[in-house]
Parts: C-alpha cells; structure tokens; sequence
C-alpha cells in the first residue's frame, strides 16, 4: 500500500527518516502532467552561477550516478561517492537541522501543490560543505524530481550543487520552491526567521524571475532575448525594471540578493 512505502539504504543518512515520513512522495498514483525534462536540459535551465557539479539519487537505495567530475576537485574527493551519505558527511554539521526541515518544508509544499505536479517542482536551499580548501563554503543546492516507475514509486532525483562563497556568505535560511516548464508556482518557504532580518517588501513577476535567473547565468540580454524569443527592447525593458525594484546597480550585486532573498 501506498502509505506503508519506504526506503532506505545501506550507508543510512539522517534524510531517510524524513522521506519515510512522508511516503506520498515516494510512491502515488499521480500522473505527471507532462513528460519530465531531459538530465541535460535541467542542467542547463538551473542556476550555477560558480562552480557546480550535479549527480542523481536512485531513491529507492540512495546510491549516486552520473556524477559530474568537479565533485572531484570542489571536494578533494580521491573516488566519486556511491551513496548519498557520503554527500551528506560533507554538510557542515550545524547545518544538517537546516537541510533536514528544508527537505520537510518542500515535500509539505509539494503535497499541497498536487503530486501530479511532483516532477515540474524545483526545490532550493543554501549549506555549507568542506571543501577541497579544507574549510566550509556556502553552496547553493537545487533538486529536482526525474523519474518514476509504473507503479508511482520515486526512482530518480538529481541535484545540483554550485559554490556561492564568492557572492555570499551568508545562509538566507530561505526554501524556495518553484516551477518549471508549464508550472509558474513560486514559494518562499522561511525557516526561523532571524531576529531583525528584513525581507523585501515588494515582488518580482514570474517574467522578471525568469529573465533573473538568465541573468545569473551570465546571459547579456541579446542573448536572454533569443533564449525566450522576445524583443530586445522588451529584455532592457525589465531589466530595467528589475534593477529599479532591488535597488541594484550592477549585475553581481543583483545575484548576490537574489540569492539572499529567495528568489533563485
């Protein structure tokens, strides 16, 4: 039965307790809406402004595949980890808490969203991991849901972490979950809000998000234009706009609150 589904593996991590939580997002009878993306088309559509590496869960057993090299050298990693536990271990301990109520606050989200829309739903959420420097590093980690069987049990995951300590060192402690392809959602999710902290009062239209996040990647918006076959004075246009809203002058400064603020 669908509420009795678990999973688990033989190098056991702390993530385990809370997908076992929440079987609903291990195995349902949901239909996706639409076929998911292609690995390499949700690698390219994701934010990795820095040096990144990606790899996917098989969730059944938290074994890792098609690792990307640079987790080699980010992490002065001798041999590529087989299991997510190995991944986990290069958390910053303090920060584990964090990532365990971050995965409680997505898969909640998901739930209320639809399970349908399981795998057009793209979680984020900053930690901090040991680097091949030897010290911790800010890291900005996205997730996305892949693949399932006939049955509706959860088969793949594949998440993709980016070194952010050269735009911030600060953790937001913010969960965003937002939409992909056809879905527009976009969920600011806090956790223990800090004492004083202030978030911005206005907000970004799912274009100007959009046209934000090409930015990040170092599009110039000749090339953002192309990308959403839109007029180039159209792409200035919010540019402008969003420049105007954040209270930015300049590209890098416009990344680094975006990422403080929850907005990629």
């Amino acid at each position: 039965m669908e509420n009795q589904y678990k999973v688990s593996s033989k190098r056991e991590h702390p993530l385990l307790d809370v997908w076992n939580d929440y079987p609903q997002s291990l195995s349902n009878n949901a239909k996706s809406i639409t076929s998911p993306p292609s690995i390499e088309k949700i690698i390219g559509d994701m934010f990795a402004m820095g040096e990144f590496y990606y790899y996917a869960i098989n969730i059944p057993d938290s074994t890792l595949v098609n690792l990307h090299p640079n987790i080699l050298k980010i992490h002065n990693l001798k041999k590529y980890p087989k299991y997510l536990k190995e991944i986990i271990d290069l958390i910053h301990p303090d920060d584990i808490e964090f990532v365990m109520e971050a995965e409680r606050m997505t898969i909640e989200k998901m739930s209320e969203i639809g399970w349908e829309h399981q795998q057009s739903l793209k979680c984020s959420y900053c930690f901090r991991m040991l680097t091949s420097k030897g010290t911790y590093e800010m890291f900005h980690h996205q997730s996305l849901h892949i693949s399932k069987d006939k049955s509706g049990a959860l088969l793949q995951a594949v998440n993709i972490h980016t070194n952010i300590q050269h735009i911030t060192q600060t953790n937001s402690y913010i969960v965003l979950v937002a939409g992909i392809g056809y879905r527009d959602d976009f969920h600011q999710l806090h956790y223990n809000k800090k004492p004083g902290q202030k978030l911005p009062d206005y907000s970004l239209t799912k274009r100007e998000l959009e046209i934000l996040s090409l930015l990040a990647l170092g599009h110039s918006a000749k090339q953002i234009s192309g990308i959403l076959d839109l007029s180039y004075h159209t792409i200035t246009t919010h540019r402008r706009n969003i420049f105007q809203k954040t209270d930015c002058t300049k590209t890098s400064e416009l990344v680094k609150k975006a990422i403080d603020w929850g907005f990629i």
